[in-house]
């Protein structure tokens, strides 16, 4: 009994370390891209094959960058029960094969769905795993976050258009929305683990300034992908969702509390983002 309990709970400490939450919303949202591509239709079996490509790279990714976070995550109380910073996997090289393995599992299954999923694929493993804890981070992490929507658009259609492209802004602007609210909700842990890089270095009252006005770009952006011919159950989610995301920011903005940069971290993730990406698929598919 005991060492079947051992086994278990080396299996989810493994699984742990791949941060299934984040994998399975870059998974998600790769997906939905790929029904959008599709227009609606798509086959069961191709989109099996996106997902599984999406899901192996993003788990491996996600699971470097533990590793490669380990150090300053074990200076930080709100990162220090994580599995490697904390021990339960030791040494922490012990992750090393399983997640460069599903990287390259990924990358072989990309490839078999397109040349230019491979490329994006490996630009965004490159991306998501150089620079860490710098300045850079947040903007390679714009990279790191388009490259599952890009894969699963490409697979579907090799072509970039206007639709992509506005679903990479969505993206690109949706990622400091994310980054930057938990960095403020955690501003003196970070600056306690010996972090001060952009956005640390600027005053709390630029930051949210900032927040604010990227809230009202990333609403823009979802309501001008309903120009690119969706329908009304797309816009009226996507403006809801959106005002609720400047209303978020705004109330940040007013605060400028760790509490409301908080609200606005949880909301970024998977109500705002899951639900946009979510409709955008459902849009195309009844309609």
């Amino acid at each position: 009994m005991r060492a079947s309990l051992s086994y278990t709970r080396r299996v989810t400490d493994y699984i742990e370390v791949l941060k299934p939450g984040a994998t399975l919303l870059l998974t998600f949202i790769g997906g939905c891209a790929a029904v959008l591509a599709a227009g609606g239709e798509i086959a069961a079996g191709r989109l099996a094959l996106i997902l599984l490509a999406i899901a192996l790279g993003s788990a491996g990714c996600n699971g470097l960058t533990n590793y490669l976070d380990r150090e300053v995550d074990a200076r930080m109380a709100r990162t220090a029960h994580r599995v490697l910073p904390s021990g339960r996997i030791a040494p922490p090289q012990k992750v090393l094969p399983l997640v460069l393995g599903l990287i390259f599992a990924g990358l072989v299954l990309a490839w078999f769905l397109h040349p230019l999923c491979f490329a994006v694929g490996a630009i965004g493993a490159i991306a998501s795993s150089v620079w860490r804890k710098t300045v850079s981070c947040t903007f390679l992490g714009m990279v790191a976050s388009c490259s599952p929507v890009l894969i699963g658009w490409l697979a579907v259609k090799p072509v970039f258009d206007f639709q992509i492209l506005l679903l990479c802004l969505m993206v690109v602007v949706w990622v400091p929305l994310h980054v930057w609210s938990v960095m403020i909700a955690n501003r003196e842990d970070y600056l306690g683990a010996g972090l001060s890089y952009f956005p640390l270095s600027w005053s709390v009252s630029n930051v949210v300034k900032t927040l604010f006005g990227l809230s009202l770009v990333l609403c823009l952006i979802s309501v001008l992908l309903y120009f690119t011919g969706l329908h009304m159950l797309y816009l009226v989610v996507a403006g809801v969702f959106g005002i609720a995301m400047v209303i978020a920011s705004g109330n940040l903005l007013f605060s400028t509390t760790a509490k409301s940069a908080w609200r606005l971290y949880k909301l970024s993730a998977y109500p705002y983002l899951g639900i946009v990406f979510l409709t955008l698929a459902l849009d195309v598919r009844l309609f």
